[in-house]
């Protein structure tokens, strides 16, 4: 009931950068986290490889996105170009009004609380 509407709304705050949740979702774990694999980034979205392979692809061609090496040769170890990164500012602005806006009127504390459960029930279902 609440993941559908928030996701709508939310790829209209972001097509208004030309971008789309799964796209964004890369590129803040990328400058939250640093560099990930495309497993890490596949494990941390909860989708398969592929679907992560083709975003990836869509990122690097728009230059948000580049390939560097790493220890391993087999893995696709990938980090923000500097573009990337100050797309993730311009974007964050977005987000940050998007997430005030639907917050309204919920407390600091009520907001923790309901994070923690929401991280619970996650736990809960992937066990």
């Amino acid at each position: 009931m609440l993941y559908r509407p928030f996701e709508r709304r939310l790829n209209i705050e972001l097509g208004k950068h030309e971008l789309h949740r799964a796209q964004w979702t890369i590129i803040y774990y990328l400058e939250n986290f640093g560099s990930a694999t495309l497993v890490e980034l596949s494990n941390y979205q909860g989708v398969e490889k592929p679907t992560i392979t083709r975003t990836i692809s869509q990122l690097e061609k728009l230059g948000y996105v580049a390939h560097v090496p790493g220890e391993d040769k087999r893995e696709k170890r990938m980090q923000l170009t500097d573009a990337g990164k100050q797309l993730y500012q311009t974007v964050r602005v977005t987000v940050d009004e998007y997430e005030e806006e639907i917050l309204q009127g919920i407390s600091e504390e009520e907001l923790k609380t309901t994070i923690t459960m929401m991280e619970e029930i996650r736990k809960n279902i992937i066990q």
